[in-house]
């Protein structure tokens, strides 16, 4: 995908591959969701909310797009490609005989239930099939995260187990629940 041309996922919005253009965005949306995604995301402190910090994290993923380890997309508006109301990533890309990604993925809190989160895993795995070449893409929920869950189940994945104290979230260790979709046979 042309990084320079937004590609329609849904009516109203486009993905496409992160920019350092973003920043500004990125910290915009970040603030706009604050609330929204504190629950589901680590801890952070005031700097990860500037545009600054933005571009330090933009520039360490471009810096693993460039090497193959990470595929960082943001879903903009249709009408304003600045304003991002979303993102979706493949990071841990490996090679050899795993063939293997994980998934990672939030959605505008405005823009829920709207399917956005469900083609924007699509289009993630469907990259990850066809032009990485990849065997398997893995998720990991909150256990509580029911939505999260049905849109990793309406795309294929198997939950395959529960990880105990897998991440730290909202300031604590919290147990997660594993998912998986097989790409090939």
């Amino acid at each position: 995908m042309d990084s320079e041309a937004p590609a329609p996922l849904l009516p109203g919005v486009r993905i496409r591959l992160l920019r350092r253009s973003d920043a500004a965005g990125l910290s915009k949306a970040y603030l706009r969701n604050r609330q929204h995604l504190a629950a589901w995301e680590p801890e952070r402190d005031e700097a990860f909310f500037t545009p600054r910090h933005q571009l330090d994290i933009i520039r360490a993923k471009l810096a693993q797009h460039s090497v193959g380890q990470e595929v960082p997309w943001v879903l903009v508006n249709r009408d304003d490609p600045a304003y991002i109301v979303g993102a979706v990533t493949l990071t841990g890309i490996v090679r050899g005989p795993f063939l293997n990604a994980n998934l990672g993925y939030w959605v505008d809190s405005g823009l829920n239930r709207r399917g956005i989160g469900a083609a924007a895993v699509r289009f993630a795995t469907d990259h990850a099939r066809t032009e990485l070449g990849l065997h398997r893409v893995q998720a990991a929920t909150l256990l509580h995260n029911e939505p999260s869950r049905k849109i990793l189940t309406r795309a294929g994945f198997r939950e395959i187990g529960a990880a105990p104290q897998y991440l730290k979230i909202a300031g604590r260790w919290q147990d997660h629940l594993l998912h998986q979709l097989l790409l090939h046979g």
